[in-house]
């Protein structure tokens, strides 16, 4: 089984060593100081109670030096997959499946899901259906990513927290290559369950990114003050309860209430989104598959979302004005 991880930074990184590790037939690729590090010292990760764990790896910039795989794992912030997808297409074999980990709506949400909107595609998260007519939907193998990592030096990847990555076909099947790629990951060390309602568990993530993001990277304030504070707990609430009707309206069935979600995310404590952290370093702001595609659902299903629509407003604009968004 060869396996290639499409944007090796912090989560593809962690997954990749805990598969070299394991002595999986694996392939990383990368770019910049981070890209040198590991073709030249090896990839390390350090985890909490270990040693830290250094193994050689396959890296490359170039998807050519590669060739065909049977499963693509694309790690990549979801505006950044757009722009790669030709660069993606030496590692696109006829039986190669794509595992899309990426936060927010998929552009392959419509696929297989039945009912009226069945085949629609999102403008927000797949412009001009790259994704879509580039890959093929029925290439798709659906994941949740739960880690938290990060690299801390190029060729060096911290581990935080977390290793589960649920798989989940579109059409809700237990498929002989999701149960295969699942083994595989269980096998590295990684807790990769293969969910028969992938969409249930894209939301209720979904529903802490969609909020929390945006929120913090308007007020720089960490997760404990902000689902906290009665002010914006609030706007936290109203644009969660706005997403779950969207959500219901298209068959989702959320197994926790608002309120447990938002406490959920005081729990973690004093920590940065990543929506903050990427305005602080000048990186594109993932607001599209976060916040805008969930205003397309809501304009789809005829939603209204006001709540969304204004702290939407507020950061596209905070974005624009730093230059890292639209």
């Amino acid at each position: 089984m060869k396996i290639c991880i499409f944007g090796a930074g912090a989560i593809g990184g962690f997954m990749g060593a805990k598969l070299a590790q394991a002595g999986a037939d694996v392939s990383l690729v990368a770019r910049g100081p981070h890209l040198a590090a590991m073709q030249e010292n090896g990839l390390t990760l350090l985890q909490e109670g270990q040693d830290p764990l250094t193994v050689p790896v396959t890296a490359s910039e170039s998807a050519d030096a590669l060739g065909p795989q049977d499963y693509v794992i694309v790690t990549l912030k979801a505006h950044s997959v757009p722009a790669v997808v030709d660069k993606m297409r030496p590692l696109i074999g006829e039986h190669t499946t794509v595992v899309s980990g990426v936060n927010g709506v998929p552009w392959w949400y419509f696929h297989k899901l039945g009912g009226p909107f069945e085949g629609t595609r999102l403008a927000s998260v797949d412009p001009g259906n790259v994704q879509w007519d580039g890959f093929g939907p029925d290439r798709v193998l659906g994941c949740v990513v739960y880690p938290a990592a990060e690299v801390v030096q190029p060729g060096t990847i911290k581990h935080i927290e977390g290793n589960r990555f649920s798989l989940g076909e579109p059409d809700g099947s237990k498929s002989e290559r999701a149960l295969a790629l699942s083994h595989a990951l269980a096998a590295a060390g990684l807790r990769a369950p293969v969910r028969p309602r992938i969409r249930d568990e894209i939301w209720v993530k979904l529903w802490g990114n969609l909020s929390f993001n945006p929120i913090s990277a308007l007020t720089h304030a960490t997760l404990d003050v902000l689902c906290t504070d009665p002010g914006t707990r609030a706007v936290a609430r109203g644009m969660m309860v706005e997403a779950q009707q969207i959500a219901e309206k298209l068959g989702v069935k959320f197994p926790i209430d608002v309120d447990r979600r938002i406490d959920g995310g005081a729990a973690v404590g004093a920590h940065r989104t990543s929506m903050w952290q990427d305005l602080d370093m000048g990186r594109p702001m993932e607001i599209d598959a976060l916040v805008c595609a969930v205003q397309e659902l809501g304009a789809l299903t005829q939603t209204p979302t006001p709540t969304l629509d204004t702290v939407s407003a507020l950061v596209q604009l905070r974005g624009r004005v730093a230059g890292l968004y639209g």
